[in-house]
């Protein structure tokens, strides 16, 4: 069993939403690690970040990833701050890993009008989209096997794109 394809980036690409589907276009099944933690805990994200801060949390999101690669047969997306783990990045060595990218008004947008609530997006999200933005995206890239754009349109799309990205890297493995 190994994980099929790991879906990160920013809050607010798209992850949960492109992972479902495809997980269902590839019929896997899908996991997202914020979930996974809500579930083995019993506590929401922001009770989480309230009694252990984001060290804690983070440290319980780089143990049950870890044990998500390496039990689950299916499409998993991570929490957008997954990869400030080391841990977390060294994990995903040799898994297929697709970076998920958009505009930032696109972010932006999608973030202020969500219910979803991001502990660490609370105050001025424009402005600290933009800060993590700068934080993250060169670990994203460094994990990342392949790279493809949420542009504002049809989560259907994105799929077409990371199915079409996989079929290559695939092709190259097998040619190695």
């Amino acid at each position: 069993m190994s994980v099929r394809a790991v879906l990160v980036g920013m809050p607010g690409v798209g992850k949960s939403t492109v992972g479902k589907l495809l997980a269902k276009d590839l019929q896997l099944p899908f996991a997202d690690s914020d979930a996974l933690i809500v579930s083995e805990t019993g506590q929401s994200i922001p009770e989480i970040f309230q009694t252990v801060g984001e060290e804690g949390f983070r440290r319980l999101e780089a143990d049950i990833i870890a044990r998500t690669l390496a039990n689950f047969d299916g499409v998993l997306s991570l929490g957008g701050g997954a990869i400030l783990s080391g841990a977390t990045r060294q994990a995903l060595r040799g898994y297929p890993v697709v970076l998920i990218e958009a505009r930032m008004d696109i972010l932006v947008r999608r973030i202020t009008g969500s219910r979803t609530r991001r502990p660490l997006l609370e105050d001025n999200p424009a402005a600290r989209l933009r800060e993590l933005d700068r934080e993250r995206t060169p670990l994203y890239r460094d994990v990342a096997s392949v790279t493809v754009t949420s542009d504002g349109g049809s989560p259907h799309r994105v799929v077409r794109r990371i199915r079409a990205a996989l079929d290559v890297c695939s092709e190259a493995a097998k040619e190695k």
